[in-house]
């Protein structure tokens, strides 16, 4: 269960990379369109922190228990 958690953070972290690529990419092209990656790319990050923080409180209290 744990190693899910765990590839389920990098795969926020892989949106948020490949998000960020789109917007350097698309930046000079179609301004409007970048809106869109730059929205996915922030939660992406967000998301990835919250679900590392999560992991960790997780794996603390599994060791916590008897």
């Amino acid at each position: 269960m744990i190693k899910i958690l765990r590839y389920t953070e990098y795969l926020y972290l892989a949106v948020a990379i490949v998000s960020i690529y789109k917007i350097f990419s698309l930046w000079n092209v179609d301004r409007d369109g970048t809106y869109i990656f730059i929205f996915f790319a922030v939660v992406s990050v967000a998301m990835f922190l919250f679900r590392r923080n999560y992991r960790k409180k997780f794996e603390n209290r599994q060791q916590d228990k008897p």
